[in-house]
């Protein structure tokens, strides 16, 4: 029953279907226009029940990553749920690989994804995943569109 999210983005504004288990279902899309050299993979593919997910990430910036704040929203009928940001790269002592990651270098990253600490009803979601070169968020070096579609609720 554990599926299988992978996924590898190079063309813009099209949205790719990822995986589909018993209580979830994903798809994404960019949020810009601009081609992207970006894979993901995550396992296992469903929601209840799971505390840590494996995750690989392959991505070839389009610039330098000095700096780098990741900004993650989610969506629930047009009301914004969840919003969190984290600053993975200050330019000092960077404990991250993506640190320093020039513009056109290959990075690979494995890690574990830790579980939801809020459990998703049943429903439709928006998870929007942004990356910024500056603290003042001007200068997106990538962002995501996740839909998620949880299909069970967890109680």
């Amino acid at each position: 029953m554990f599926g299988l999210l992978f996924f590898i983005l190079f063309t813009p504004g099209v949205s790719e279907f990822l995986c589909t288990s018993p209580d979830l279902e994903m798809s994404y899309t960019f949020c810009d226009s601009t081609a992207h050299a970006f894979m993901f993979n995550l396992t296992p593919c469903n929601i209840m029940n799971t505390d840590v997910w494996k995750a690989t990430l392959k991505w070839i910036p389009r610039s330098d990553i000095t700096f780098l704040q990741i900004v993650f929203s989610i969506w629930n009928d047009g009301s914004k749920v969840f919003h969190w940001k984290e600053l993975l790269c200050s330019g000092t002592d960077d404990e991250y690989s993506v640190c320093e990651t020039l513009k056109g270098e290959t990075l690979v990253e494995e890690f574990d994804v830790k579980g939801l600490r809020t459990k998703f009803p049943k429903g439709n979601y928006n998870v929007v995943v942004q990356g910024f070169t500056d603290d003042s968020e001007n200068n997106m070096v990538i962002c995501l569109n996740f839909t998620m579609i949880v299909k069970q609720d967890a109680y």
